[in-house]
């Protein structure tokens, strides 16, 4: 039988709400990987990121709060971040689970971007919150810089 290229996607809410428990999630994770591989089968992992970028954005909020001049990064910045640290996590659970095997095969990790239209109708009614809640000033004021706010 010949083997498949198989694409596995795991959801950001699956690996877990805090590192601790995205390294958990994640070693679990590449022991059932590596069972597609040792198969012989080619395998693409995508993953989502919303609990992590949210992480990412609230550590950045809370530090403009001690540090008024902190430049708070993008969200686009911010999901590259969280792309970058669970490839990281992934890759090298993958990587040391293949070694306990004795397979030598190599892992990547690639960071990726899409294009949006801004314009797009579904940003109009956001439905996932991200980051952390505000008090009302707070809220008004990313109201005025132009920021969608959910209450």
């Amino acid at each position: 039988m010949k083997k498949q290229k198989i694409v596995i996607a795991l959801g950001g809410n699956a690996l877990g709400n805090n590192l601790p428990e995205q390294m958990v999630a994640v070693k679990s994770t590449a022991k059932a990987i590596v069972d597609l591989i040792e198969e012989g089968h080619q395998v693409v992992i995508s993953h989502g990121n919303g609990p992590q970028v949210g992480m990412i954005n609230i550590a950045m909020a809370e530090l403009s709060r001690l540090y008024p001049n902190f430049t708070v990064a993008p969200m686009s910045v911010c999901v590259g971040m969280s792309q970058g640290y669970i490839g990281y996590d992934l890759q090298n659970s993958i990587r040391a689970e293949l070694l306990n095997r004795g397979l030598e095969i190599p892992v990547s990790t690639i960071i990726t971007q899409v294009v949006v239209d801004e314009n797009d109708p579904a940003f109009l009614n956001p439905t996932k919150p991200i980051g952390r809640f505000m008090t009302y000033e707070e809220a008004q004021e990313q109201i005025a810089k132009g920021n969608k706010v959910m209450e």
